[in-house]
């Protein structure tokens, strides 16, 4: 079997460079450059290690000094930590201000209800953040755990290959590979038989890349960013098997600076774009509103400090109080209910709000479209005409190679030609296996020598690998059942159609075979010549199960895709035409490196595929489009996805990710199905919706309050409302208003992307704020009215009773009307808001009715009065519902 090695033979044992310490080399750390480029005995000779193996001892001495073989990850946030950074959230924070400011003043009824509220919306953010982080601690079990590694007990021992954990590993051990495992660190190649690695967690190639050992590498490889002689952790082994040696360990490997490399702080998300943009346009009106009060009383009533209270209070009339528990619980509830039934983990929860208003998804290919191995598309004839003959002998190759190999190697494309072969009923063990020369990656061919039934005396060779590869070593070709010479004309004309395949997107495994008299000696590489062409199979990339339906529904949801990746660009193209996307313009990074800002972002816009990126390459683009204003989701597996994950709005990973993009990512796929991703936009735009209905409402309520108690307060004699009585006030507002974190959304609110945005938010309160002032004004005159014609005393206990009950009830039909909740057509379901709207209404006909009243200094106003609102709160029922027909074309 052909095995490249790289071990040197015998001789002294390695010695320690002069003031060089065992356990690390100068230069043989992350970068790896060193280990690329040194001799196999010059490392060895610098890391003290040798092809035997570490004795237990230095092993022990090294994990001691370098620690463990971890890549670093964050640290766990403590449960006090994510607490306190609740507060970070600019109402939280403006709240626990107007607390202290209330205590200062000796409100305390004031401060005590809006501490709760501070702590309640603390207590729901950091324990859903909590609960996330232990999924994922969850998630993180399944990673591979051990590794064969050689070692022995003593210096004259000999070695032992045994099991142990990946983060014993330490440098300068020798570990032995095979089909299947993780590299568990970087290593060097010290003898490799017919290995390929899949290493699109670290590039975003689908294909295997040949790995083989170099005793003296080549100038040339000194820069190269995939040496072959060198594998890295994050990748595994496809086909083949290898012993290395250990070069670079836990925060050493290439993969951890992977991880270290991009900023860890994310930029402002959509939801902070959009709740910050609204709530600091409001804490300027809030911090001005005090001050005006004061010094209007003052300048008009010659009132002193003893309306401060009264400016506080106003102030909290303004603030959306239960914004931060109703926005918490909210997130909290959907990101609940998508991990227990949804299959997806909302690490942050803020960014499901942010799903929700994704417009545009970024996504890799590898590992998300398309699965880590290949299946047969088809088998065409040298015409190009579809020949299963040419399949079938492709599997008698395929199974007889891996039959008779010294160490079987399942190859991924071996595995599909037998997986298709079967199919078609075509059964390998018809021939009789001889002999068998694997895949060499220098040569790029396999081949097995088998008896054919019936026929004694010769043996057939069947050839398979790489187009080029296999012509060379062809003179004949088989044309329509016959074999005819292969001319050179005839070569080119081959060449020239697999070339055509392969930019389809289709892989090419070209099959030959050739007659040989029986012997009894080995076959070498000189026996493969001399071979008739039959044909070559076709193959493309699995496609994940679920990945079709995934893009069919972002395109309901009015979701555009673009697929970055570092595959080929007909690749790339042919798994999106199989899932149903059609590709258009298909772009590489290298058209789009001149390019930057509004530029990039236009061009990435007219294409739906960029092939050849690096991860600096997607985290540009994502960057670009972000800036021009779309709100963008990336969804990647690999550590070569993690600047993108972490530069999108939303950074969002299937299960079988890599740990460093699964501690990344914003939002994990619990289940390897893409469909999810349906599940976790609804339920983002559910979220959205709930907390943009609950903004427009509470804040046109506030508003209108805020400017009718500022004009009442000019107007009268006397504080048109006492601050106990605006507490009170709030607190059966903001509890009626908790309804909306249990109510769902219109149908309607699910179908496009669910963004906030500050100036439509801010136009639409203003309007509904207005009209909800002028119905305050108006019962102002009603109560004045109703006082009058009944000759009852117009004291501003009566006034407070009067203004508390017609503020309560307007609050509560706007709570029902601009609702965006809607039940199905001939449907009267009775739902959270409909029961907190009711009670709402009771507590504000029955308080000032109540032996409450007095303790609030409230009188019952006259009957006549409740008739007179009765006409006010009519009217403004019609004018309310016909602004909200007016506004309904209008988004958030």
């Amino acid at each position: 079997m052909p095995e490249t090695t790289a071990t040197p033979g015998g001789g002294p044992p390695p010695v320690r460079a002069a003031g060089v310490p065992a356990h690390r080399a100068p230069g043989v750390g992350h970068g790896s450059a060193d280990a690329a480029r040194l001799t196999t005995l010059e490392l060895l000779r610098r890391l003290a290690a040798g092809p035997r193996g570490l004795t237990a001892e230095q092993a022990e001495e090294r994990l001691v000094r370098d620690g463990e073989n971890v890549a670093p990850g964050r640290r766990p946030v403590s449960w006090p930590r994510r607490f306190l950074g609740s507060l970070r959230d600019p109402f939280t924070a403006v709240l626990l201000c107007l607390g202290l400011v209330s205590a200062a003043v000796a409100s305390w009824g004031t401060a005590c209800v809006i501490m709760v509220l501070v702590v309640v919306s603390c207590l729901l953010r950091s324990g859903g953040e909590h609960q996330a982080g232990r999924a994922m601690a969850g998630l993180r079990e399944l990673v591979a755990t051990t590794a064969s590694v050689q070692r022995r007990a003593d210096a004259g021992a000999a070695p032992v290959v045994r099991e142990l954990p990946v983060d014993q590993l330490v440098v300068g051990d020798v570990i032995r590979l095979g089909p299947g495992d993780l590299v568990p660190a970087d290593v060097r190649l010290l003898r490799a038989s017919g290995l390929t690695v899949h290493q699109a967690a670290l590039t975003g190639e689908s294909a295997p890349v040949p790995k083989y050992a170099l005793d003296a590498p080549p100038d040339a490889d000194d820069e190269a960013p995939e040496p072959p002689h060198l594998c890295f952790q994050g990748s595994s082994v496809a086909s083949g098997s290898a012993t290395a040696l250990v070069v670079a360990t836990g925060a050493d490997t290439r993969f951890a600076a992977a991880h270290r490399g991009p900023a860890r702080r994310r930029s402002e998300s959509a939801f902070d774009r959009s709740v910050h943009g609204i709530a600091w346009t409001l804490i300027r009106f809030m911090l001005l509103t005090p001050p005006l009060v004061l010094m209007a009383n003052a300048a008009l009533r010659g009132r002193g400090l003893e309306t401060l209270p009264f400016a506080i209070a106003v102030a909290v009339g303004l603030t959306p109080e239960m914004l931060p528990v109703i926005v918490t619980a909210t997130l909290a509830r959907g990101a609940s209910a998508l991990a227990r039934t949804g299959g997806v983990i909302v690490k942050r929860l803020p960014a499901l709000h942010d799903l929700g208003a994704i417009d545009l998804l970024c996504l890799d290919k590898t590992g998300t479209l398309t699965q880590d191995r290949p299946v047969v598309a088809r088998s065409v004839d040298a015409r190009g005409a579809d020949d299963p003959d040419v399949l079938n002998w492709a599997s008698v190759g395929s199974f007889w190679t891996l039959e008779l190999a010294e160490l079987p190697a399942p190859d991924s494309l071996d595995e599909a030609v037998l997986d298709a072969s079967a199919a078609y009923g075509a059964d390998p063990l018809g021939h009789d296996g001889i002999a068998a020369l694997p895949f060499d990656p220098a040569h790029r061919i396999a081949t097995a020598v088998v008896r054919r039934p019936g026929t004694y005396g010769r043996h057939t060779l069947v050839v398979k690998g790489a187009v080029e590869d296999v012509l060379g070593r062809c003179a004949h070709v088989r044309l329509d059942g016959t074999e005819a010479e292969l001319t050179e004309g005839e070569r080119r004309r081959l060449l020239d159609l697999a070339a055509t395949e392969a930019a389809g997107g289709l892989r090419l495994l070209a099959v030959a075979h050739a007659e040989r008299p029986a012997r009894t000696g080995p076959y070498g590489e000189r026996d493969v010549r001399g071979l008739t062409f039959l044909g070559w199979v076709a193959l493309r990339d699995a496609l994940a199960p679920t990945a079709g339906a995934a893009l069919a529904g972002l395109a309901r949801r009015g979701v555009a895709v673009k697929v970055l990746t570092g595959d080929h660009p007909g690749t790339a193209a042919r798994a999106c035409r199989d899932l149903g996307l059609e590709p258009g313009e298909v772009l590489t990074a290298d058209q789009l490196g001149p390019l930057g800002g509004p530029q990039l972002a236009a061009a990435v816009e007219r294409a739906t595929v960029v092939a050849r990126c690096t991860a600096q390459d997607k985290a540009r683009i994502v960057a670009a489009l972000r800036e021009s204003g779309r709100t963008t989701g990336f969804l990647g597996d690999g550590v070569n996805d993690l600047p993108a994950l972490l530069t999108a709005d939303v950074g969002i990973c299937p299960r079988g990710a890599v740990a460093v993009a699964r501690e990344g990512a914003d939002v994990v796929l619990a289940d390897k199905d893409l469909t999810a991703l349906d599940r976790a936009l609804t339920a983002g735009r559910h979220s959205s919706g709930t907390i943009a209905a609950y903004l427009r409402i509470t804040l046109s309520s506030n508003l209108g309050n805020v400017l009718a108690m500022l004009a009442a307060g000019l107007l009268l004699p006397f504080l048109p409302m006492l601050p106990a009585q605006v507490l009170v006030q709030n607190l059966c507002f903001d509890a009626a208003q908790l309804a909306y974190a249990y109510d769902r959304p219109a149908p309607a609110a699910v179908r496009s992307p669910a963004v906030l945005r500050p100036r439509a938010v801010l136009r639409h309160i203003t309007a509904f704020g207005l009209l909800n002032a002028a119905a305050d004004l108006a019962t102002f005159g009603v109560l004045a009215l109703a006082v009058q014609l009944t000759g009852g005393a117009g004291g501003p206990a009566v006034f407070h009773a009067g203004w508390f009950t017609e503020n309560l009830l307007t609050q509560a039909m706007m709570m029902l009307l601009l609702r965006t909740g809607r039940t199905a057509p001939g449907r009267r379901a009775i739902g959270p808001v409909h029961l907190a709207v009711t009670a709402l209404a009771v507590v504000g006909l029955l308080l000032p009715l109540s032996p409450l009243a007095a303790t609030l200094d409230m009188s019952a106003p006259p009957p006549l009065y409740h008739a007179l609102l009765a006409a006010v709160l009519t009217l403004y029922a019609v004018t309310l519902t016909a602004a909200r027909r007016r506004y309904a074309c209008t988004p958030p």
